[in-house]
């Protein structure tokens, strides 16, 4: 518990209408989750307006709110702080609220559209191998020490973060690896957090429908880097164009990577087959069961940020050869018939071209390379022609079906997709609107060598149907159909 004036340390404020020095017990943004004694931020949401609970929040015992605009009604015995901008207020009085524990630990925090899981799974298993006590904020879920819990959105609310990342400072946790979206950017969900590190993977098509162009999209990526203290470095892929200009106006220090320019960190692939690649980095040959040059640079990512951190290149080298993929990232089994099946969330025209020509040039082109593939309801309209575009061009046989329909009509979502698909590659493509359907067909109809990609949702759990989401993982039901598992 903290007293308001404690909490309003650094929060810049417009007017106080009461006194600041209550003891606040918790703090939310939420009225359903308004306790006795806690603070209500009116912050204001994509649909709603956190200024119109203000009243039920006080009727649930908030003792101080915190927004844009005095109400029309003011409470007796109840605080009014008034702020220019709600979300920022939020990050400050969230990290004052717990002792702003960011600052005691290492928060390295990665973004970009592709990788951001695999370096940052990656660089949680290198570290603690090396007997550091790590915390990891993912996609795919949230984990230190012997915790872990699922996630629901790449990179959590503000409050949720500070609250991981005390419980993280009080169990000794010396490094925590944390995703950043463009989304967690632009609303503020990373703001008061102190980083002592960013690290940029790459930018390719996605999230258009959230920020209108890709140059909005570009310019969020680069508010990370902006905003980064000069105690703090920056890492960033410089094969992709974007990647210098992500470093333009950074007060941290400046590294780089790269597989195919001149740069601080370099790596190149000399080997590749299924089982895994051989790399040089750094002028160090690595095995590692990872695939494609996607991964490469993933991995180059990895070794830079240890190597940065000071960990011994030779121990680097040695736990890069250990590691294993994330949850849904190139995930691969294979039966009996010598059907290989990889699962990826790849969701992005980028992302499915890289794994896609990854198999490709590994593959003998004696066997068919099936994939089933579907795109997002009410997100990015534009990408759904791009992706039935590249699944036709380098794919045998392409399976269109549902992803995560959402509002939409999933038979309506998978016609946009087909209208990529050139006239040639017409005969390539089945339409099969349920999933669990597309990937039971594909076991009907792959055979004795073939490989089998189900795409776009990797790890998750769900399916997301008419604002309800029903239990669905693809590797759960990929393990059913082609290993008769239950």
């Amino acid at each position: 518990m903290k007293t308001l004036k404690e909490l309003l340390y650094k929060v810049s404020t417009e007017g106080v209408f009461g006194s600041t020095l209550v003891t606040i017990s918790s703090i939310s943004f939420d009225s359903r989750d308004i306790k006795k004694n806690s603070l209500y931020v009116a912050k204001k949401g994509i649909n709603l307006d956190g200024n119109d609970y203000i009243k039920i929040s006080i009727e649930k015992g908030a003792l101080a709110i915190v927004c844009d605009k005095l109400p029309e009604e003011l409470i007796e015995g109840i605080t009014y702080i008034i702020v220019n901008d709600t979300p920022k207020a939020l990050g400050i009085l969230a990290s004052n609220f717990y002792d702003n524990p960011s600052e005691k630990l290492n928060l390295i925090g990665i973004t970009g559209t592709n990788g951001k899981t695999s370096v940052a799974f990656c660089l949680y298993q290198l570290f603690t191998t090396h007997s550091l006590r790590c915390g990891l904020i993912s996609t795919v879920k949230i984990k230190y020490l012997d915790r872990e819990f699922h996630n629901s959105r790449t990179t959590p609310d503000i409050i949720t973060t500070n609250k991981l990342l005390n419980e993280m400072v009080k169990e000794d946790v010396n490094f925590c690896f944390m995703e950043v979206s463009s989304h967690g950017i632009t609303q503020d969900r990373i703001y008061g957090l102190s980083f002592k590190a960013g690290v940029f993977t790459n930018l390719t098509h996605d999230h258009l429908d959230y920020h209108g162009n890709f140059k909005n999209y570009r310019d969020t990526k680069k508010q990370f880097f902006d905003n980064l203290p000069h105690s703090a470095f920056a890492l960033t892929n410089i094969d992709d164009k974007n990647g210098s200009f992500m470093l333009l106006n950074t007060k941290a220090k400046k590294y780089t990577y790269a597989t195919k320019f001149h740069a601080d960190y370099m790596a190149k692939i000399l080997e590749c087959q299924f089982s895994g690649m051989l790399l040089k980095i750094q002028n160090h040959e690595v095995w590692s069961s990872l695939l494609g040059h996607f991964n490469s640079q993933n991995l180059l990512a990895v070794f830079a940020i240890a190597d940065l951190f000071k960990i011994p290149t030779l121990n680097i080298l040695k736990y890069i050869s250990k590691l294993t993929s994330a949850d849904g990232r190139f995930q691969s089994f294979q039966t009996k018939e010598n059907i290989t099946i990889v699962v990826d969330y790849a969701h992005t025209p980028d992302a499915l071209k890289n794994i896609l020509k990854t198999i490709n040039s590994i593959r003998t082109h004696n066997e068919i390379l099936y994939l089933i593939i579907g795109c997002g309801g009410n997100r990015d309209k534009q990408k759904r022609p791009l992706m039935g575009k590249i699944a036709t061009d380098l794919c045998d046989k392409v399976i269109f079906t549902s992803d995560n329909p959402r509002d939409e009509d999933p038979s309506q979502i998978i016609s946009q997709m087909i209208e990529g698909v050139e006239a040639e590659n017409y005969k390539k493509f089945i339409k099969v609107t349920l999933r669990d359907e597309a990937i039971a067909l594909a076991g009907e109809l792959s055979k004795k060598g073939d490989i089998v990609v189900i795409a776009g949702k990797g790890h998750e759990r769900y399916q997301e149907i008419n604002g309800k989401r029903h239990p669905f993982n693809d590797i759960e039901v990929a393990h059913k159909i082609f290993l008769n598992t239950e």
